[in-house]
């Protein structure tokens, strides 16, 4: 079952690789560390939407990609999260946090968002791809 990606997420971020179920995705905010999984499945919301299969699935995929955001930004906090209050569509944020970013210990929703450098946004793709 083929899923459009909402606008927003079009706009705001930008494809990394597709997994068995989700589509990864880096958020354009140089703030912090920051990807979604989309699932590609159509008009859901929730996780609880999803069959039982698919949750399993989702909740191994996210725990990949944790890993891999640990590895990739050496860090041992991640914030994961799925909120869904301004974009519906079914995503999960993971966020690699540090002590030292911008608005610890506080939500990353508290600071501007910054986007990448061109340079600095493509380098971080290709290192994200070639971990993936």
């Amino acid at each position: 079952m083929t899923n459009k990606i909402n606008k927003n997420f079009l706009k705001d971020s930008h494809h990394i690789v597709d997994l068995k179920l989700c589509s990864v995705r880096l958020i354009d905010n140089s703030n912090f560390p920051w990807i979604i999984l989309i699932p590609n499945r159509k008009k859901i919301t929730d996780i609880t939407e999803l069959n039982s299969r698919d949750q399993i699935l989702l909740m191994r995929e996210i725990v990949f990609c944790s890993n891999l955001m640990k590895k990739a930004f050496k860090t041992s906090k991640l914030n994961i999260e799925k909120i869904g209050n301004i974009v519906p569509q079914l995503h999960i944020h993971i966020i690699a946090r540090s002590k030292k970013d911008c608005s610890w210990p506080l939500s990353v929703w508290v600071v501007k968002r910054k986007n990448y450098s061109k340079n600095f946004l493509l380098n971080q793709i290709l290192k994200l791809k070639k971990l993936f």
